[in-house]
């Protein structure tokens, strides 16, 4: 008999979780960037990334969250030291069901017990969706812009902020 599972909920990320994250990460790439993505980007290599980021992170401040709907993972969120929201995504049939706020309610309360006074994160120029999310959940407009270059163009990001 299957162990019962909590209907939604948010955990740290365990050894197969990167193939789930990768392919989250990837479809999130591809609906955003379309062509401009990395060219040496590709699913298998952010499946790489992320199993060397769950079980063996750069640092003690590194955390990687999955969240589940039953037993299904459905998006996932990491956080690297200082603050920094590295990454939050849910599959895109999963928005507006809350996974997104319990997954960055996980790296506020992870930031909070490191110390960090100021979460940060960068949002895709364009993004109103994250924007409005982000918002809502009490962050703002950093005033900080930056420019990653990728074969077929520049890809513009803003940093968004929000005092913990």
């Amino acid at each position: 008999m299957p162990l019962p599972t909590p209907d939604v909920s948010v955990r740290p990320a365990v050894p197969g979780d990167e193939t789930m994250i990768a392919t989250i990460q990837w479809e999130a790439w591809t609906h955003a960037l379309g062509d401009k993505i990395p060219v040496e980007a590709s699913q298998e290599s952010f499946e790489t990334l992320w199993q060397a980021a769950i079980t063996s992170p750069p640092s003690r401040e590194h955390r990687v969250f999955t969240a589940t709907d039953g037993p299904e993972k459905v998006g996932f969120a990491a956080v690297v030291t200082g603050g920094e929201i590295m990454a939050l995504e849910v599959e895109r049939q999963r928005h507006r069901h809350g996974h997104g706020s319990r997954l960055l309610a996980a790296c506020v309360d992870t930031m909070r017990t490191q110390g960090v006074s100021l979460a940060r994160t960068w949002v895709l120029e364009g993004d109103s969706i994250r924007e409005a999310f982000l918002t809502s959940a009490g962050f703002a407009p950093g005033g900080v812009e930056r420019t990653l270059e990728s074969a077929h163009g520049q890809v513009r990001e803003s940093l968004w902020r929000a005092a913990l």
